[in-house]
């Protein structure tokens, strides 16, 4: 079994060979075919995400143990399954759920394993897809893909389901009757837009400087894009939503856009912050009572989450999100990509 392995935080990947697991009881190993490379996997590989004011949260610390493989968007084929397996074969292509739980606490109980305070995240505790065979604890957590192709599905692991979760907290009855206002035009930005059109939104405005990954926007069906640069990039926003922002969704998530999604937000409005590059906000206190607004976080969804995206994305046949493959040994180039800025759409690995 070979995969890419983070031996220290920050340094290059490392590619290792190691006797290819067997599984266990309810365990399953598949051969993987598709791993998107998230924005977030660039955090795990340096080991923190910056929390503002000379603060850091050390993932370390938080019990990141090395050496770790990445890859928590994967689509693989079944090659074995353990001895208390029921309802998965051999030779069934699935998608996996990575964000797993302890399975025994209150937010585990509910069907929020993303909410458990000890998690068993693929890709993050637990070695995940960038290689080419990964080993799943439970076959509960694999997903049937409806006949969606395994390379445009993977991303749909997180890039979609923490699109889909953020979405439905607005509900969708004003993503209807509202025009929402989305900060990013990255992997999650057009996934949005595609979701949203699913959903049956009224639409989206997109804020984003960056002139390639605007345009991707635009063909994805943006309303409109606006330049954050711009001085008068409020008064462009509201004139494109035709009205008072009243839902916000920050993709991208650092002090520029928290304070500027802040300040669009008409009184009653809500945002929804789901974006982890980093550093703190600054709001008027005050303010926050006097316009009534809803901030609320979003981390990725739940397994019945994904469940209905798959459904969603197939019964709609929606068109995903642009795709690049790579190679296993490229992955790291495909990290530098990412962190350069680009990437638009997703890149996936296919072994």
């Amino acid at each position: 079994m070979r995969s890419m392995q983070v031996r220290e935080f920050g340094g290059p990947l490392v590619e290792t060979v190691a006797d290819t697991p067997q599984p266990q009881g309810h365990e399953v190993l598949l051969r993987v075919q598709a791993a998107g490379v998230c924005h977030t996997d660039l955090h795990l590989w340096h080991g923190g995400y910056d929390l503002g004011g000379g603060r850091t949260l050390s993932l370390q610390e938080r019990g990141i143990k090395l050496p770790l493989v990445m890859g928590h968007e994967t689509v693989g084929v079944v090659v074995a399954v353990g001895d208390k397996v029921s309802g998965v074969q051999v030779g069934d292509v699935r998608l996996v759920y990575p964000w797993l739980g302890c399975g025994q606490c209150e937010a585990c109980s509910r069907g929020q394993e993303n909410y458990c305070l000890t998690p068993d995240t693929v890709g993050i505790n637990r070695p995940g897809g960038y290689a080419d065979h990964v080993l799943v604890p439970h076959e509960r957590s694999l997903v049937p893909l409806r006949g969606l192709d395994p390379v445009r599905a993977a991303p749909l692991a997180c890039s979609g389901l923490t699109c889909y979760s953020a979405l439905k907290k607005f509900g969708i009855e004003r993503l209807q009757q509202q025009t929402l206002v989305v900060f990013g035009a990255g992997g999650l930005g057009l996934m949005c837009l595609k979701l949203l059109q699913g959903l049956g939104g009224r639409g989206a405005v997109v804020i984003e400087p960056n002139a390639e990954r605007a345009q991707a926007a635009l063909e994805a069906g943006a309303l409109a894009v606006v330049n954050p640069q711009a001085s008068d990039a409020i008064d462009q926003v509201r004139a494109a939503v035709g009205g008072p922002v009243h839902a916000v969704l920050d993709l991208v998530g650092n002090e520029q856009t928290a304070g500027l999604s802040f300040d669009l937000l008409t009184k009653g409005g809500h945002l929804v912050t789901i974006g982890l590059f980093g550093g703190a906000a600054n709001w008027p206190l005050p303010l926050l009572a006097i316009k009534a607004l809803t901030i609320q976080g979003g981390y990725v969804g739940s397994l019945p989450e994904l469940h209905e995206l798959v459904q969603l994305v197939a019964d709609k046949q929606l068109e995903l999100i642009p795709v690049h493959t790579c190679g296993l040994s490229a992955l790291g180039q495909a990290l530098r990509s990412l962190e350069e800025g680009k990437v638009v759409g997703r890149m996936v690995m296919t072994p």
